[in-house]
């Protein structure tokens, strides 16, 4: 049944890496807060990074949950499942830190997916993994993946730069349960005309 591993080997990186959605939680440290898990499409936006670490691409959203409660106190977990071929379940705990689009840092993260500069994104995640684990997945139905969905991309273009950056000042600065998530957003530098 459930297994330990010591970190993400090369095998067990090529099938998370292979997995059209995985699943992220995590939770205030208030008792009575609340507990987030949010799915995420993976697009190539996941990233085994080494054997011990992982990141993946924050997209734009409705709320700021996950980077509220890495602010808090940086516990995550991925989950990964199989719904074709055999069953699986893989859980990778550990520590989450935020690097956002802002920051000086996320240019060298970003490096990892090619769609880090798409309108949408707001952040990497970057996850210090300190526990590996699997388990049967038996429960887990099969379900035949179709394709992404566009329309993540088509409302980030339709907002533009200055519009998600207004979006984010008005929706993520703060979590459900008021705790910090983005800083007021940087202003965007102005467009510098081509020298003719």
């Amino acid at each position: 049944m459930g297994q330990r591993f010591d970190d993400v080997s090369d095998h067990l990186a090529a099938w998370i890496a292979a997995q059209p959605v995985f699943f992220v939680a995590t939770a205030p440290l208030d008792e009575n807060g609340s507990i987030n898990c949010s799915p995420k499409g993976n697009r190539d936006e996941l990233a085994v990074l080494d054997a011990r670490r992982v990141a993946y691409l924050d997209q734009t959203g409705s709320g700021v949950e996950t980077i509220a409660h890495l602010r808090e106190n940086g516990r995550i977990v991925l989950m990964f499942c199989a719904f074709d071929g055999p069953p699986r379940i893989v859980r990778l705990h550990g520590r989450g830190r935020t690097v956002l689009r802002d920051d000086d840092e996320f240019e060298e993260v970003a490096a990892h997916f090619p769609g880090a500069r798409a309108v949408g994104v707001r952040a990497v995640i970057v996850v210090e993994v300190e526990r590996v684990s699997d388990s049967c997945g038996y429960g887990v139905p099969f379900m035949a993946f179709e394709t992404h969905r566009p329309t993540m991309d088509q409302w980030s273009q339709r907002k533009g730069p200055d519009g998600i950056r207004a979006y984010w000042a008005q929706k993520n600065r703060r979590s459900v349960d008021q705790l910090d998530g983005i800083d007021e957003p940087r202003p965007q530098p102005p467009a510098i005309a081509p020298t003719t």
